[in-house]
């Protein structure tokens, strides 16, 4: 059965100029259920990850801070968010749900969140919209609980997965793969153990090409036991801060290709969504339901 982490918090209220990217928190879980891709049985209501779980990854300091509201103006400011209990209660439902839904894809073969994606966080600092990083924490949960051992990160996010890169540049046993815009934020790429920097306004055919010369590639040569899939549909042309020009077919079988790639490896996949800016909130549940819709599809 394919799981999903979805909870009302997800959808917290914002400020009304933060307000329309939460919206697809709402709108994505409905949509599946109405169009009959998933039932309510598929959806469970993550709980927050613990503390000591978060200081697997983050600083202990820097998590203080964070829990205690205590985040200077400026390092508040590079998160995008105003900082707020509300928000940090959020965010570590977030984790947990990454976590729990890792769980279910060790027994399922593959499970989502319907939030998560949180790249950008660092193990001392939080950025673009990105407090604390979900992949990470399950990442690391997965080895300390010597329930994987190789682990593969598969971030295809317009925009690089720096925080990720930085947390386990000297873990040897996850891998970190992000194809992403090379002229997009952040300005200041950290070094991932493969980057694939995308020119502006590459389209479905070349940015597919790509993707089938590396992803099979690594799948033989790092022999992952686990993959995390960050699906940011930022990739789309319709996106406002993506630059590059995938149509929702070429966004979908991105997809497909991912999760077609692990299922015929038998490895696990937690999928988290990561980013979509579309000035058409429709555009943006469409592009994300379709990776629902593969999941379902393609292991079930």
């Amino acid at each position: 059965m394919l799981k999903i982490a979805w909870s009302p918090e997800y959808a917290h209220p914002l400020p009304e100029n933060h307000r329309f990217p939460m919206l697809k928190y709402e709108l994505l879980p409905e949509q599946l259920l109405y169009e009959g891709t998933v039932s309510q049985e598929n959806f469970f209501k993550p709980t927050a990850l613990p503390e000591n779980q978060i200081v697997r990854v983050h600083e202990k300091d820097y998590w203080r801070r964070l829990s205690h509201l205590e985040l200077t103006a400026s390092e508040i400011r590079k998160t995008g968010f105003p900082l707020s209990k509300e928000l940090v209660e959020r965010e570590i439902i977030i984790m947990g749900g990454t976590v729990q839904a890792a769980e279910f894809a060790l027994q399922y073969g593959v499970a989502m969140n319907i939030a998560g994606g949180t790249h950008h966080a660092f193990t001392d600092r939080g950025e673009g919209f990105c407090l604390l990083n979900d992949n990470a924490l399950a990442a690391q949960y997965l080895l300390d609980e010597g329930k994987a051992h190789q682990i593969l990160i598969v971030d295809l996010d317009v925009h690089q997965g720096n925080g990720t890169a930085q947390i386990f540049a000297h873990e040897p046993r996850v891998f970190t793969f992000s194809m992403h815009g090379g002229n997009n934020y952040p300005l200041h790429k950290e070094k991932s153990d493969l980057d694939v920097p995308l020119p502006d306004g590459i389209e479905d055919a070349a940015y597919l090409q790509l993707l089938r010369e590396h992803l099979p590639a690594l799948l033989d040569r790092v022999e992952p036991d686990f993959v995390f899939f960050q699906s940011g549909v930022d990739v789309l042309s319709s996106d406002k801060l993506g630059k590059l020009a995938l149509t929702h077919a070429g966004c979908k079988e991105r997809d497909r290709l991912v999760l077609e790639l692990c299922h015929q490896h038998n490895v696990p996949v937690c999928a988290s969504m990561g980013g979509g800016y579309s000035t058409r909130i429709a555009d943006i549940v469409e592009a994300h339901a379709n990776t629902f819709r593969l999941a379902q599809q393609i292991f079930f």
